[in-house]
């Protein structure tokens, strides 16, 4: 399967989530969204998913750079690596981590102009799930018909 299409959607989500984890772990590309990311995390940290289930409280500082690192690992093999299975589980891992941006977004009654990067990168990573299995299927039906020479047989 070597789509053009998936290809390029691929790298372009792979190097947006590089980019946003770099601002979550460092202040070197913008100094003043390094500091909005960190006074949102503490907000965001109380809202995290299994907090209270399992009685414990994150700290903002490290749910921050676990997310931020995670973004960069995942969009790494999103963007550069080479094999489809591996492409299509950091696929899942950051169509995870946006549903959970999303509902924290949510709890925290963020305005909509914060959410709405993680709704339209949930659409882009669900879209390009949708676009993988649209050409595996496709590739599995050509397999799968007879191969016509030309010939007519009786």
């Amino acid at each position: 399967m070597n789509s053009p299409v998936l290809r390029t959607v691929s790298v372009l989500l792979g190097t947006f989530f590089i980019f946003v984890g770099v601002f979550k772990i460092s202040s070197v590309v913008s100094k003043e969204l390094h500091k909005d990311l960190r006074k949102e995390y503490v907000k965001y940290a109380s809202f995290f998913p299994l907090a209270q289930t399992l009685n414990f409280k994150v700290p903002s500082k490290w749910y921050r750079r676990t997310i931020g690192v995670l973004e960069i690992v995942f969009g790494t093999a999103l963007a550069f690596f080479p094999n489809h299975k591996v492409k299509n589980a950091a696929n899942t891992v950051l169509l995870l981590l946006t549903v959970m941006a999303m509902y924290t977004h949510y709890m925290v009654a963020d305005r909509f102009s914060r959410t709405a990067p993680a709704i339209v990168f949930f659409f882009l990573l669900v879209g390009r799930l949708g676009i993988f299995y649209q050409l595996q299927k496709r590739e599995q039906r050509l397999k799968q018909q007879p191969i016509s020479n030309g010939i007519k047989q009786d």
